[in-house]
């Protein structure tokens, strides 16, 4: 008996120890793809060569969130194969020390590649709002669009409305996508009227066309299903409605700023309207 009890004992301790332990882990996950975990912020200048007369694109990748790896390394290896197609200088990295008001000016759009968290510090935060308000463009990709940022300028001008939830069960559905007819002909330019497509749909809690945003691509928020909620989190039951913008932009200052919340995971890099919409994205940012 007394050896029986000594093992409910141990077995209640374990079981206690290993929920509080995935308890801890559980936390941290979320709230690393909620705010990043704190990192150092590179702001040695590199040496670039610019190109004359080719469409520069700088590709920033760098995560401190949830990291997209499977999606960012594709998407390093598409845009490798459209700036060898369309003589683009394409200058792909992590590394934050490319954000100063001299390198940026010399390129024609920066791209942040499923990038999460706080990737960039106050001063090249900075000179990237100027460099857009100045003329560049900023297009964002998937993760991009979180809520992991928190940078007002940001969430502002590149999102135009913040990020709600993902689905969860399912986490990745397959939906009709769907060409708005307002949008600009050079981002529609040799893209198809509606494909199908299966991502992670990013909910937001406002339409960005209410933030001046024009819409590019939308989903049937009605056909999927938007429920978010997770363990205690119990409020993200709910979606976009009919339209869901799942790629918009808008004119910001005297640039541009571009955003899909498509691109998940590395298929979608495989869809070909998918890689011809940000093809046209660079084109139209020139």
């Amino acid at each position: 008996m007394q050896f029986l009890r000594k093992l409910l004992k141990f077995l209640l301790w374990s079981i206690l120890v290993v929920s509080v332990v995935l308890g801890i882990l559980v936390a941290v996950f979320i709230y690393k793809v909620k705010n990043g975990f704190p990192v150092s912020y590179e702001t040695e200048i590199p040496v670039i060569t610019f190109p004359q007369g080719e469409t520069a694109v700088l590709l920033f990748s760098k995560s401190t969130a949830f990291r997209h790896g499977e999606s960012i390394e594709a998407g390093k290896a598409e845009f490798e194969k459209l700036a060898v197609k369309n003589d683009w200088f394409l200058y792909s990295t992590e590394e934050g020390g490319v954000f100063n008001a001299e390198q940026l000016s010399k390129f024609d759009i920066v791209i942040f590649n499923n990038s999460t968290g706080r990737v960039l510090n106050d001063v090249q935060q900075l000179a990237l709002e100027s460099y857009v308000e100045g003329g560049g463009t900023l297009a964002g990709i998937h993760g991009a669009g979180d809520d992991s940022h928190h940078w007002d300028w940001y969430e502002r001008n590149l999102l135009g409305s913040k990020f709600s939830h993902h689905p969860i069960d399912p986490q990745l559905q397959e939906a009709p996508v769907a060409l708005h007819p307002g949008a600009d002909s050079v981002l529609r330019q040799n893209l198809p009227k509606a494909w199908m497509h299966t991502d992670e749909w990013y909910v937001f809690f406002d339409n960005p066309k209410m933030n001046n945003f024009t819409l590019l691509y939308t989903i049937d928020g009605e056909k999927i299903i938007p429920n978010g909620n997770m363990l205690w989190i119990r409020d993200k039951n709910f979606g976009m409605g009919k339209e869901h913008p799942v790629a918009w932009y808008r004119t910001t200052g005297n640039g541009k700023t571009f955003y899909t919340s498509m691109g998940h995971n590395a298929t979608a890099w495989k869809q070909e309207a998918f890689v011809r919409m940000l093809e046209n994205v660079v084109n139209w940012a020139k």
